[in-house]
């Protein structure tokens, strides 16, 4: 793969080379809307963007525009697009053995765990992969559930878990509503978010002992011997990248040891360099009991999840077979690219780059424009991991779209971002910022200039 397709200008060779692409786009767009059922959408309203190619931070559209993309698209292109180590890792494994079924060895399997566990934090040794981030979930409330005996489990408000049956009821936004009929054991708390405090903190330290209060309640009164699990994102993604003021992650660790309680970490999307550590959760020094993973793992190339199980879980089933498994577990492709991405974000310093782009260029670009904007409420986040909460009243804090919805405001700036050439991940009043882990300063710098141009839009609506 030549440099010019990686993080070039254009992937195109020439204009014709671009109209052909184009056409082909046409023709991709007539047949997904004949034939494709959409996620999450109504089916007659749902107008998808045609993506023709993608390089690096980069996707260029049915029109052939190029879109810097601070979406990561569902935020797991954690690599960036097209990587060539990758790519390169899942043409040789296809040539090698394209798939074979679970209960066999293979080494692209072996490896993948291998590396897994070496970056998890503790004990977390035993990993069980799964297609990607929603059975993850289910399949580790199914091992707490297990292990413990028990039934229910906690989780927060202002959080997401995945489609599936169980982990659309365990999740605290409005994507649950029309799926939660009351009966998937699942009870729900409000977590730490101090900029719309359920506690009337004043400081992070208040939110932090008064959050950790509320959930000591939460399980004296549903029954500590009652409760399976608590799982929570250690830094919720699609909520809002809420990072929990200092100690929070500890206490809910120190709540489990003493109820008995498993504690999961969510990482399908804070996880893989997405923060600037291996794990959120590493930010707090927590170990918690079971981590699922998906997205970033191998930035979505093929598609994979799992979870990294600890010993004293993994010896429940020593000798008491687990009751579960899929086809695909730990497919030949899938963990193939999941090598060559772990190893390529070792090399490459890809971490580290999410750390410091977090640090110094985008976290400050973005405290910059906050401060320049009225319609910005707030800027949060950690790493190549930020939301802008956009808002009508900086004093009542009314924000630009309700909760659980959008506004004529809102489309209007995402509609500056993407013809301004930038395409960012967007839910309810926010705007969030999260691109690739491999993003320059460069490339931040260009996206924060659209931003800026975006944010005039919105300050329009400002009362």
């Amino acid at each position: 793969m030549s440099d010019a397709l990686f993080g070039g200008d254009t992937p195109f060779a020439d204009a014709d080379e671009l109209e052909a692409a184009k056409a082909a786009g046409r023709r991709a767009y007539e047949l997904d809307r004949a034939h494709v059922f959409h996620s999450w959408s109504a089916q007659a309203q749902v107008k998808p963007m045609t993506i023709l190619a993608a390089s690096g931070s980069y996707v260029w559209d049915g029109e052939g525009n190029r879109l810097i993309d601070f979406s990561s698209q569902m935020v797991n292109t954690n690599i960036g697009h097209q990587h060539p180590k990758v790519v390169a890792a899942i043409a040789e494994q296809a040539n090698k053995l394209c798939t074979i079924g679970p209960a066999h060895v293979n080494d692209a399997r072996s490896e993948a765990a291998h590396l897994i566990a070496e970056r998890t934090p503790g004990d977390l040794d035993k990993v069980f992969f799964t297609n990607g981030g929603a059975d993850a979930v289910e399949h580790a409330v199914r091992m707490a559930r297990l292990h413990t005996g028990r039934r229910k489990v906690l989780t927060r408000y202002r959080s997401y878990h995945g489609g599936t049956d169980t982990a659309i009821n365990m999740t605290g936004d409005p994507r649950r509503w029309p799926n939660d009929y009351g009966s998937a054991g699942v009870v729900h708390f409000f977590g730490p978010f101090l900029y719309r405090s359920q506690f009337h903190a004043e400081d992070e330290r208040q939110e932090c002992e008064r959050a950790l209060e509320h959930l000591e309640s939460v399980i004296s009164m549903e029954g500590p011997q009652t409760i399976a699990a608590i799982v929570l994102e250690p830094v919720p993604g699609t909520a809002g990248i809420m990072v929990p003021p200092v100690g929070y992650l500890a206490g809910v660790r120190e709540l489990c040891d003493r109820f008995g309680i498993v504690m999961v970490a969510d990482e399908v999307m804070a996880g893989f360099g997405r923060t600037g550590k291996w794990f959120s959760i590493n930010h707090a020094d927590v170990v918690p009991d079971l981590i699922t993973f998906a997205k970033g793992v191998n930035s979505g190339y093929v598609p994979l999840g799992g979870v990294a199980i600890n010993n004293e879980i993994a010896e429940t089933f020593a000798d008491r077979p687990y009751p579960g498994g899929l086809t695909y577990s730990g497919h030949p492709l899938a963990t193939a690219a999941a090598v060559a991405t772990i190893n390529a974000m070792t090399d490459e310093g890809i971490v580290d780059n999410a750390a410091t782009i977090g640090s110094d260029v985008l976290g400050p670009g973005l405290e910059k424009l906050a401060a320049q904007h009225p319609s910005v409420g707030e800027v949060r986040g950690t790493g190549v991991f930020w939301a802008v909460e956009l808002v009508k009243d900086p004093t009542t804090l009314e924000p630009l779209a309700p909760y659980g919805g959008s506004s004529p405001a809102m489309t209007k700036v995402l509609a500056a971002c993407k013809s301004g050439g930038l395409l960012p991940f967007a839910n309810f009043n926010r705007i969030h910022m999260v691109p690739p882990c491999t993003v320059t300063a460069d490339e931040v710098a260009e996206g924060l200039e659209i931003l800026d141009a975006a944010l005039t839009v919105a300050d329009s609506f400002v009362d």
